[in-house]
């Protein structure tokens, strides 16, 4: 099967089910703290799994763009990717264990002819809290998947998100499919690596609350999730991702750009390809992040830079357009499938040029630095001092260091460079360390009024900077905002200033915020401003307060602006280029 049709096949199959079909969202998430990307297909669904009614209905379906850098170590292998598709279907208090289980074993058995014979699952054995859930083994066994193949595990492997975590939580039920020419024993051992997960069915079914109870929920939802890229890999026969139908032409170009064959030089075609298509996707995002030292920025330079020096390690002409090439050849791929890809492909272009012209200039310079501080080192370690330079002067990354370091048997001190560069390093830490750990949390009193200042500040900017002004972004916490916006300066005081008086001034006019679902086209034609059209459906909810901000959101928000409090902007700084950075309170 080509990788391409396993999306197809699955949307078509869910919508026989009575799902509806949403549009991927961005991967650069609006309004959550927990990650500067969206990690999985539920994340952007957050509100909708909290009880905010969907446009779309209680039926949904879709494949995610998702991005994951906290495992930067791990590519090179031949599971690993930093941007990978996850198909997903959804039910928001609609059916539940019965349906979801018997359409999955339906879909693996019947669309996708996967032999039951080679499918196994596990379930949730259950403590001192939540009952073992037997309900679930029960609707598998109705299916045909045999009692010896069913094994119940504990809550580190099938409870979403954590036992410790309060707030909306299930067991989940994992399929997995036998991937060896081995016989297929007649027990399912989970811990025997030929068993591969391929899908995850998670059941919202309980309320953890505070005092560490926990109460089944009146309203129940299920959310999925199916790796595209391991899915692919199985059903091919391919025991290695980057040999099936979505990797196989790239590597394939790799090999004559290089001159070289993908045996024995598989880490570093892999990750030029997983990080080449990772930076695709980002830099190609209606946020228009580009490369910088911070944030998403940070990331989105980090793999191009990672791109280039597993380049040169292939002796490929860093001068010849090797980056334009392989990137169209990726973009060709999902560009049917992702409309940005198509609009921003000249960005995407762009982006990946003139952040491998600027390396080039630093990168020979440095490892050649790198080199000779190594060899006069007076022991195993490179100091914070020489670090710090190699950072500030030739554009290293602390990672780019440390990984050089380690393939000479050397180490680096991490802290002292940490302390040298504090601020810097705390920001792209941040990137990439931080997990999704649920996200089902960050909608309480204070965020809420935090999503209704960013409208407000958004109408203020208009006024004082220009009508050409943008949302670019947003985060938020129950501490502040931020707020990223398209700009071609630096604001100056009286600019701030102005802002931030407008803003008082709404809020102290009381003004309501009324909430609307109208055709996303009327919505548009109306005057209502969105951040990213693509991602919302055709019937869509808009935000009006008053005559000062109509806009296209997902929520939550207060009912009137006189429930915000006093606006405070206490910081104004670049994003990137283009893109200004507001950071503000509440008080």
């Amino acid at each position: 099967m080509e990788g391409i049709n396993l999306r197809d096949k699955y949307i078509s199959f869910f919508e026989s089910k009575g799902h509806v079909k949403i549009p991927s969202a961005p991967v650069v998430p609006e309004n959550d703290p927990s990650v500067l990307f969206n990690t999985a297909g539920m994340q952007p669904l957050v509100p909708y799994l909290k009880g905010q009614p969907h446009p779309k209905g209680t039926r949904l379906c879709d494949y995610q763009k998702c991005v994951r850098t906290n495992d930067l170590d791990a590519i090179g292998d031949t599971t690993h990717h930093t941007f990978f598709e996850m198909l997903g279907n959804w039910s928001l208090g609609d059916y539940f264990k019965k349906d979801a289980v018997n359409w999955s074993f339906e879909f693996l058995t019947k669309v996708l002819n996967i032999p039951v014979e080679k499918l196994a699952v596990t379930v949730f054995r259950g403590n001192d809290f939540v009952a073992r859930d037997t309900e679930t083994a029960g609707y598998w066994m109705e299916c045909g998947i045999p009692e010896c193949r069913i094994a119940y595990m504990g809550e580190e492997d099938n409870w979403w998100p954590s036992m410790e975590l309060t707030g909306l939580c299930g067991p989940d039920t994992e399929i997995f499919y036998w991937r060896s020419t081995d016989e297929v024993p007649v027990n399912f051992d989970p811990s025997d690596d030929r068993w591969v997960e391929i899908w995850n069915n998670v059941f919202m079914q309980y309320m953890h609350e505070e005092d560490g109870s926990f109460t089944e929920l009146p309203s129940k939802n299920v959310d999925t999730g199916m790796g595209m890229e391991r899915t692919t890999a199985i059903l091919e026969g391919v025991t290695d991702n980057y040999l099936s139908s979505i990797w196989k032409d790239v590597i394939a170009k790799i090999e004559e750009i290089a001159g070289k064959p993908y045996i024995g030089n598989e880490k570093a075609m892999r990750i030029i390809a997983d990080h080449l298509r990772c930076a695709i996707f980002i830099s190609a995002d209606p946020s228009g992040i580009k490369p910088s030292n911070t944030d998403q920025g940070y990331i989105l330079r980090r793999l191009i830079r990672r791109v280039i020096r597993y380049v040169r390690g292939l002796e490929i002409d860093v001068n010849y357009n090797w980056e334009e090439v392989l990137a169209n050849l990726i973009m060709d791929k999902y560009e049917e499938y992702y409309s940005e890809i198509k609009q921003n492909r000249s960005v995407v272009l762009e982006v990946l040029r003139v952040e491998k012209t600027k390396f080039n200039k630093t990168l020979e310079n440095g490892l050649k630095e790198f080199e000779k501080e190594v060899s006069r080192l007076n022991g195993t370690v490179i100091n914070k001092d020489m670090a710090f330079r190699l950072y500030d002067t030739f554009g290293f990354p602390l990672e780019l260091t440390v990984e050089l370091a380690s393939e000479k048997g050397i180490t680096v001190d991490e802290e002292g460079f940490k302390e040298k560069f504090k601020e810097h390093q705390e920001k792209s830490r941040a990137g990439s360390e931080a997990k999704f750990k649920g996200g089902l949390a960050g909608n309480g009193e204070m965020e809420t009024k935090y999503h209704t200042a960013t409208h407000l500040l958004n109408a203020a900017l208009k006024r004082v900077v220009g009508p050409d002004v943008h949302q670019k972004g947003s985060n938020i916490t129950a501490e502040r905002m931020r707020f990223d916006f398209s700009c071609d300066h630096k604001l100056s005081d009286e600019e701030k200033a102005e802002a931030e008086k407008l803003v008082n001034e709404w809020i102290a006019a009381s003004i309501d915020v009324v909430v609307e679902e109208m055709p996303k086209d009327e919505a548009i034609k109306s005057g209502a401003e969105c951040m990213f059209i693509e991602k919302y459906p055709d019937v869509v909810t808009v935000y009006t307060i008053g005559d000062v901000s109509k806009e296209l959101c997902g929520g939550p928000h207060v009912k009137n602006t006189s429930e915000l409090g006093k606006f405070v902007i206490k910081k104004e700084e670049a994003s990137s280029a283009g893109v200004r950075r507001i950071k503000a309170i509440l008080e």
